[in-house]
């Protein structure tokens, strides 16, 4: 399902990092954990720290063979979009690549917690920020990161990030649909439409006002809102009727406008539903179609209407 949304995507995916903790991991873990800072725990932090360490500056030094040492034989990446790359030859062939692109990448990490499982696994969780170039905007995930002992080593078993993205607001989710804003008319032979969008004062919401007059006299009058739904991810339209009538459409993004699927229920409780297509087709003027209109289970006609911007007040 498309949805139009302008957001920035800085070095997804590509951006994988093994640095797992800054000089300061050790009073990090010492602050993260409950347990007494036994001798044994603070030499387990202490050799952590030191590859960690290692780990930063052979990243910003662009080694890739010196990041893919801080691995065991078989370690393994897995990036955000649940790419994986295994052994240590891979890895290092991965950060060959990402460094050819990227030759003035830098690194920082923040701790979020790391926790023992039994004597020779430890488990780090925390966030990494890379810069690209000098300037750049940093891209950040979450990471979660298993160290296994070698000796007197803790090297890498296994690396997964997961994107720490914003969500979208309401209104990013509805940009798209900003240049239905503004006072628009429909005139026919059967009556005169006239047709009001604006913006809610917490721009979470388009509220759009339809008024119909036949013969110069008021007819009928609906109020929709349209809004974002995050549990479907989709937006989402409620109208309301005067007469007592109400429906609900799902927008759908296309390359050249949305398509809605309606459903609507009449005062007397007959069900309708409907597809209509709306598309811009240039600053003044929009297009809406309706088809596969069923109402009480009868079909009915599909129709075209072309809707005009209105045109300004003459100048006094």
């Amino acid at each position: 399902m498309t949805v139009f949304s302008v957001r920035a995507t800085v070095v997804r995916g590509a951006c994988l990092v093994v640095a797992m903790v800054l000089a300061t991991a050790g009073s990090a873990w010492a602050q993260a954990t409950t347990a007494p800072v036994t001798p044994a725990v603070a030499a387990v932090v202490k050799a952590v720290a030191t590859e960690a360490e290692a780990t930063v500056k052979a990243f910003n030094a662009g080694d890739a063979a010196a990041l893919a040492g801080m691995f065991i034989e078989d370690g393994e990446v897995v990036d955000e979009n649940g790419g994986v790359t295994e052994s240590r030859a891979e890895i290092a062939a991965l950060f060959k690549r990402f460094f050819a692109r990227f030759p003035k990448a830098t690194l920082e990490m923040e701790v979020t917690d790391a926790r023992e499982i039994g004597d020779d696994v430890v488990i780090e969780e925390g966030v990494r920020r890379i810069t690209t170039d000098q300037g750049a905007a940093a891209a950040q995930v979450r990471y979660v990161a298993v160290r296994t002992k070698q000796g007197d080593r803790w090297p890498l078993a296994s690396y997964r990030e997961f994107s720490d993205d914003p969500l979208p607001t309401p209104t990013e989710m509805l940009a798209s649909l900003d240049w239905i804003v503004g006072d628009w008319i429909d005139e026919s032979p059967e009556g005169k439409t006239q047709i009001s969008y604006r913006w809610t004062e917490d721009g979470n919401f388009l509220i759009g006002e339809y008024n119909l007059s036949v013969g110069g006299q008021p007819a009928s009058k609906s109020v929709q809102r349209i809004g974002w739904d995050p549990v479907e991810g989709t937006l989402r339209s409620w109208t309301f009727d005067s007469d007592g009538g109400f429906s609900e459409g799902e927008w759908m993004g296309t390359d050249d406008g949305w398509v809605v699927k309606s459903e609507a229920t009449l005062p007397d409780g007959t069900i309708g539903s409907a597809t209509v297509t709306i598309r811009p087709s240039d600053a003044d003027h929009f297009v809406v179609e309706s088809t596969d209109r069923i109402v009480g289970g009868v079909e009915e006609s599909d129709f075209k209407l072309v809707i005009a911007r209105k045109p300004p007040q003459p100048a006094k």
